[in-house]
């Protein structure tokens, strides 16, 4: 089945986010309401490519309520927006990958409380079916679709396309939102892009696109939740709490799958995208969530704050003791 694909159904606009936070605020918040007017309120942000995904579920699967905690939502295209909402203070909560949270906190002494995710297979390079590229050395040359500043395009930039010997200049870099890039790339006017699920797969299902590589083999891409450092510091138990509910969401990710893909599914056709669930289903398979910390996770970040340094992205290596706090999940899984 293929997916008709239509630029008005391919973008999230401003009014259709605002209209989506403003609906599941007052849910979720006459919810909360009903259980007690001592719940806490959180302001989640989340991006509407996969990655937001598995906060989106939480967002819908009651758990905040079960704990206490009430929500206002704040959907964007992608994490970076949601870290840049953070720095100023927008929005207490959201996801990003490493290197995002890399620059929060160098920006904003962003923390992050738990890793939600890995995501490397869900970030790919999906070139032009009619263009026949079988080989990233091949884009020279080429448009390339990108969202500047986002994890995703700081991989591709600084570490995947230096692997081939391309670098800045080699190539042109189109500026763009991940939920615009499929219909650029059905327009030709762009040769690739730089996407995360669903809308590669989707992409190839429609004849559009064929995917060149995905990010696993460079970077498996872990997903932090972070705060802000005074959300952190005067609400410790609504994080908490927070996490509590992120550990019952883990137990639906590996015990009911079926339900997961059902709440996650809809969000895409209720925004009008007209995708085949089994096209759907393989690009949620693509995302790795296991809520926890590890603590291997300082070598990595290491080396990522590292890169960012070097590219002047960055001024400093961040304080990886008061940037990272496994002590917050500990004391969630502890059920203290």
């Amino acid at each position: 089945m293929k997916v008709q694909w239509t630029k008005p159904q391919l973008a999230l606009t401003r009014r259709q986010c605002l209209a989506a936070t403003g609906a599941g605020a007052l849910v979720l918040g006459l919810a909360a309401s009903r259980a007690g007017a001592a719940a806490a309120t959180i302001r989640q942000g989340y991006q509407t490519n996969i990655w937001g995904m598995p906060t989106y579920y939480l967002l819908k699967s009651g758990y905040l309520e079960k704990h206490g905690i009430a929500v206002e939502e704040f959907a964007v295209p992608s994490g970076n927006l949601t870290m840049q909402q953070m720095v100023a203070r927008q929005v207490d909560l959201g996801t990003y990958a490493a290197q995002s949270f890399v620059v929060g906190n160098a920006k904003g002494s962003l923390v992050a409380i738990a890793l939600i995710e890995h995501v490397g297979k869900t970030a790919r390079i999906t070139t032009r079916k009619d263009l026949n590229i079988t080989k990233v050395e091949e884009l020279r040359g080429r448009r390339i679709a990108n969202q500047t500043g986002s994890s995703v395009g700081n991989v591709f930039v600084d570490t995947i396309m230096p692997q081939h010997g391309l670098n800045k200049g080699d190539y042109v870099e189109v500026r763009m939102d991940v939920n615009n890039m499929v219909a650029a790339l059905a327009a030709k006017t762009v040769d690739a892009m730089v996407n995360v699920e669903p809308y590669n797969v989707v992409a190839v299902a429609d004849g559009i696109g064929n995917d060149l590589m995905d990010f696993s083999s460079v970077d498996q891409m872990p997903v932090f939740m972070a705060a802000t450092p005074d959300f952190v510091q005067t609400k410790p138990d609504t994080v908490i709490a927070y996490l509590k509910a992120w550990l019952d969401v883990a137990g639906d990710f590996k015990n009911a799958p079926q339900k997961v893909a059902d709440v996650i599914y809809k969000f895409y056709t209720d925004k009008g995208y007209n995708m085949s669930l089994d096209t759907f289903a393989r690009a949620l398979s693509r995302v790795e969530v296991n809520p926890g910390f590890p603590r291997d996770l300082q070598p990595y970040m290491q080396q990522q704050a590292e890169i960012l340094l070097a590219d002047k992205k960055i001024s400093a290596i961040p304080d990886w003791k008061a940037a990272l706090r496994p002590d917050f999940m500990e004391r969630a899984r502890a059920g203290s």
